[in-house]
This record gives C-alpha cells, sequence and structure tokens, in this order.
C-alpha cells in the first residue's frame, strides 16, 4: 500500500462514522487531497487484477499459499479503494459522492465478473473470456479520470444526461409525426397475407387522428419548456454555481434532483401521445410534467445559480409551462 493511501486510510478510521461516510466537521477535508489518494487506490486494484489475471493465465495452478497471498492483496486492495470512497463526505456533494461511487461499484462488479471466469475454468489457458472480463476491470478503473472532481462538475454532467433524454424524446415524436400517418409503420409491417383489417394495416388504433394531431401540438409545447428549462440551468449552473459553502453545493445538489424528475415525466407523456391515444393518461401526465417543471424553476429561482439576469428566463419559462398546461386541458375539456 502506497504511503498516501496508508494516510487517506488512517485518516479515515480516525474519524467518527455517520450512515456510513466521514465526519468533516473540523473542516481539514481536502478534496484534491482525496482525489489523489482515490486515484492511487484506484490503480493498486488494476495491477492487483492484472496479477491475479497472469497468475492464472496458463497451467500449472498456483500453489495453495500463492493463492492466499494473491487473495489477500486483492482483498486489501478493495478495502482500501472502498475505504478512501467513504472517506468522502456527503458535504462535498451528493451528486459528487454519488458518482464516485457508481465507478467504485463498478470497478468492484468487473473484479466478481473476473473472478467468477478464473473459477469457472481453473487450470486452463487464458480464455477470451478472462482477457474481456480483464480489460473490464482496466476499463472502470480508467473511466475514474473521466468522472466529475468537483459537485459542479458532477451537476453539471448529471443536468447534460437529462438534456439530451428530453431532446431525444422530443425529436422521435417530431420524426414520428413528420414521416407517416401509421407511427409503427416501421414495426408493424403488413407481411402476411392472412392479416384481417382489424389486425392489420386497417387498425386505427395504430394511426393519429386529426384531434390527436392537434392535441400533440399543443403538448409539444411543454416538452419543449422542459428542454429550454433544462438547457438555461445548465447555463446558469456552468457560470454561476459556487462551492464556497455548504449550503451552495446543497443547493446544487437540490437542484440536480428536480432535474432528474424530468426526463421520466417526459418519457411518459411521449409514450401516451401514441396511439390510441388515452386522453386521460396524458392529462395526468401532462399535469405531473407541469408540476416538476414547476418545482424545478421555483428551486432554481430561489438558488444562487440564480443571477439577477436569469431571473427573467426563469419566469418566461414559468409562464410557458403554466400556459402550455392550460392549453393541453382545455382541448382535452373540449374533446371530452
Amino acid at each position: 500500500m502506497s504511503d498516501s493511501v496508508d494516510r487517506g486510510v488512517r485518516f479515515t478510521h480516525s474519524h467518527n462514522h455517520r450512515d456510513g461516510e466521514s465526519n468533516d466537521s473540523s473542516g481539514t477535508f481536502s478534496l484534491a487531497n482525496f482525489w489523489e489518494i482515490l486515484n492511487e487506490a484506484v490503480k493498486a486494484v488494476s495491477q492487483e487484477a492484472t496479477k491475479l489475471s497472469l497468475m492464472f493465465s496458463k497451467p500449472p495452478l498456483p500453489s495453495d499459499e500463492d493463492c492466499a497471498k494473491m487473495g489477500d492483496c486483492v482483498q486489501k486492495s478493495v478495502l482500501t479503494l472502498c475505504t478512501v470512497y467513504f472517506w468522502l463526505p456527503k458535504s462535498q456533494g451528493v451528486t459528487l459522492r454519488r458518482s464516485v461511487r457508481d465507478a467504485t461499484a463498478e470497478v468492484l462488479e468487473g473484479l466478481v465478473q473476473l473472478l467468477d471466469v478464473i473459477l469457472s475454468s481453473p487450470g486452463q489457458s487464458v480464455s477470451q473470456e478472462q482477457l474481456t472480463s480483464t480489460g473490464s476491470v482496466w476499463a472502470a478503473c480508467d473511466h475514474f479520470d473521466q468522472i466529475p472532481k468537483d459537485n459542479r462538475s458532477a451537476v453539471l454532467a448529471v443536468l447534460s444526461s437529462c438534456v439530451g433524454l428530453v431532446k431525444d424524446a422530443l425529436e422521435e415524436m417530431q420524426q414520428a409525426l413528420a414521416e407517416s400517418q401509421d407511427p409503427f409503420g416501421d414495426v408493424l409491417d403488413d407481411d402476411d397475407d392472412d392479416d384481417d383489417d382489424e389486425g392489420g394495416r386497417g387498425n386505427q388504433d395504430r394511426y393519429w387522428s386529426a384531434s390527436d394531431r392537434q392535441l400533440i401540438g399543443q403538448c409539444e409545447g411543454l416538452l419543449k419548456a422542459s428542454a429550454a428549462s433544462l438547457r438555461k440551468l445548465s447555463s446558469a449552473v456552468r457560470h454561476n454555481a459556487q462551492l464556497e459553502t455548504e449550503q451552495e453545493i446543497a443547493q446544487l445538489d437540490d437542484l440536480a434532483d428536480a432535474a432528474a424528475h424530468v426526463s421520466p415525466c417526459v418519457d411518459d407523456l411521449a409514450l401516451s401521445l401514441y396511439p390510441p391515444v388515452d386522453r386521460a393518461a396524458v392529462e395526468q401526465n401532462v399535469c405531473r410534467l407541469a408540476a416538476v417543471l414547476k418545482k424545478l424553476l421555483d428551486i432554481t429561482r430561489s438558488s444562487h445559480v440564480c443571477a439577477e439576469a436569469d431571473v427573467s428566463w426563469v419566469e418566461f419559462l414559468s409562464g410557458a409551462v403554466e400556459h402550455n398546461l392550460e392549453k393541453v386541458r382545455s382541448l382535452l375539456r373540449s374533446d371530452s
């Protein structure tokens, strides 16, 4: 174990733990020091995985003593990595901590897979499966170079993912509307001669009516407002986010959590708009998405990332959400 990793482990064990996190109330926590120690711990796991794979790459099998030593080394590297992860306190950002947790879990899952492969075919020459599993551990370890290094970057990564998912859903809906009267035409081709009218192309449940298309057009406004809200929030976080106080860090976590609810609501609404359109489900999903967007914009408005210049777009998008919600509900009432 390297000196810096050993220092980190001793530091972690010397602090009181609560809910799996170190107590950094003394204010001595150093994020830069954490990353230095974590990177060395990750490197150690990668090296032990390599040694393990080489040990079982060709006959004969290693001795029981060598296996025990190897097992101890692998276990020590894993425990060190997990210990250093738990050193990162939630006060540095729940979103950041979640990102590090997921990356750590990916390494551990890769190691488990490698061990399973080795145990399933002991004493044989190295297999493609073993090579692939070893490579998976290396890739999981290398991934630590790409993960966010502070909570601002972690929140921006979450927002970027949300923007992409909402954009994809909106584009799929627009493409389906533009390409065909039958949105399932490329999936349910009428190739079977014995299809009757009800089960084949004559099934109107697979088509949008004129009123369906009008409803979708109104819902599209809410989908666009969702994408715009996430884009503008990403810009505000990128330019205005601060990490000086725990309150500022916690506000960023609140924004990430609120933003993460947008994409599932967008997906639910988009799915309910495919034929046969269930208007009750559409109304429910429209109301749910509008509520999520209003909450996101309210949290944005009260956070430190909302500078004076940002107030106007927050208020504009809040009004756009309410306007589109009322237009959809009005259309649904008139249809009924």
